[in-house]
């Protein structure tokens, strides 16, 4: 199989490393040499990577090609390319829709993704839509498939994706917490990044069980755990969470 990714930004660079540390067969990876830094890095690093004259020839040479551009680059250059009838089409893109990518690129065989840096180590959720056999084959060996049937579910997916960096200011409030009561910094950051894994660990270890039923078994009658949740709704704070969640869900 012969690869060709559309930029070369952050989530390409970590799909194409998930992929050359999968099992996945791939005979050669095209990318654009829009970002020459990022390009020339890859090349140097992956001997099956070759940086494309230009665009046109990476979607000519490939079997498989990766939308990987922004909102904005891609309105502006896709209309311009030429893809094959039957050409396989992935767009990782959150705001183009899939009338819009079929009308741009004159064909039908296009799935949309949500994949997140974390795929670079084969971890985390990728949603696909619309269903499709070989994508899902593809992505089960860099991350856990989730196969949605509407388009209109896939801008929750891409709304609650927008949650990482507030999952890590989240883990850097704590620490600097503990840092202000004269913890060391490296274990303070030790300790709250091993707290929040085996949280995260446990949430999928304890898959049988919702989550709002692991909110419950951390919890115990006049603890501390208890004392925090019960604090923090008085704040609002999730009530914003979902205010903020309901923000973004807009925007796709």
């Amino acid at each position: 199989m012969i690869l060709g990714f559309l930029g070369t930004g952050r989530i390409a660079s970590s799909v194409i490393e998930g992929v050359f540390k999968s099992k996945l067969k791939i005979k050669k990876i095209y990318i654009s040499p829009r970002n020459k830094t990022i390009a020339k890095k890859l090349n140097k690093r992956f001997k099956k990577i070759t940086i494309s004259r230009n665009n046109q020839q990476l979607i000519d040479k490939s079997n498989w090609v990766f939308l990987a551009v922004t909102p904005q680059v891609g309105n502006k250059i896709l209309k311009t390319l030429h893809f094959k009838k039957n050409k396989k089409i992935i767009s990782f893109i959150s705001t183009i829709k899939l009338k819009s990518l079929k009308k741009y690129t004159k064909n039908n065989n296009i799935t949309r993704t949500i994949p997140l840096p974390f795929i670079g180590m084969k971890r985390g959720p990728v949603v696909i839509f619309p269903p499709d056999r070989s994508v899902k084959n593809f992505f089960k060996h860099l991350g856990k498939v989730i196969e949605i049937r509407s388009e209109k579910i896939s801008k929750g997916f891409w709304a609650t994706s927008s949650f990482m960096a507030p999952f890590y200011n989240l883990a850097s409030v704590t620490s600097d917490w503990l840092v202000s009561k004269s913890i060391k910094r490296k274990e303070a950051e030790n300790y709250v990044r091993e707290l929040f894994l085996a949280l995260s660990e446990d949430s999928v270890f304890k898959n049988k069980m919702s989550l709002k039923q692991l909110v419950v078994e951390s919890q115990t009658p006049g603890g501390t755990n208890a004392y925090v949740l019960r604090e923090l709704k008085k704040k609002k704070f999730y009530k914003v969470q979902q205010k903020v969640l309901n923000s973004v869900f807009k925007k796709f």
